[in-house]
């Protein structure tokens, strides 16, 4: 089984294409209206989460409606949990860390972390439109005294 790609079902579409686009610094790959976009090569893609209630004639469904699969409005304007985070690993993390600063894409971006269980690791926090939190990881080399407490 290989992973096709992560669906993060969205309440804002378009304000959600234009966030992942700065944050990955690619365009959408493919776009289907206004419903789905894709991230080739990041398997990422938006779902516009009130698309199908909003043009139920774009939509044909066969094998019947399923409430628990099928209902993206709910799940859209649902609270957001934090059952999940999605993560990404760059070179270089402070030069990362200043590019998603500089956007100001999110009210929420932590500071650079540092966190040893198994194998210690760098990294940051934000959130995205929906408060699905991204956490990105890299090379990092502290400044002196910055993690000493």
């Amino acid at each position: 089984m290989n992973l096709g790609t992560v669906y993060l079902i969205v309440n804002d579409f378009e304000e959600s294409v234009e966030f992942y686009e700065k944050l990955l610094g690619m365009p959408v790959s493919s776009r289907n209206m206004d419903r789905f976009a894709q991230f080739n090569g990041k398997n990422i893609s938006i779902m516009n989460g009130h698309f199908d209630a909003e043009h139920p004639d774009k939509i044909v469904r066969k094998g019947g409606y399923d409430e628990l699969f099928d209902d993206f409005r709910s799940k859209a304007l649902a609270q957001n949990t934090h059952k999940f985070v999605l993560n990404f690993w760059v070179e270089d993390l402070q030069k990362e860390y200043e590019r998603i600063r500089s956007l100001n894409l999110s009210k929420n971006l932590s500071k650079i972390k540092y966190i040893k269980n198994v194998s210690p690791y760098y990294y940051f926090c934000l959130t995205d439109p929906d408060g699905n939190i991204i956490e990105v990881t890299g090379n990092y080399s502290p400044k002196e005294g910055e993690f000493d407490e």
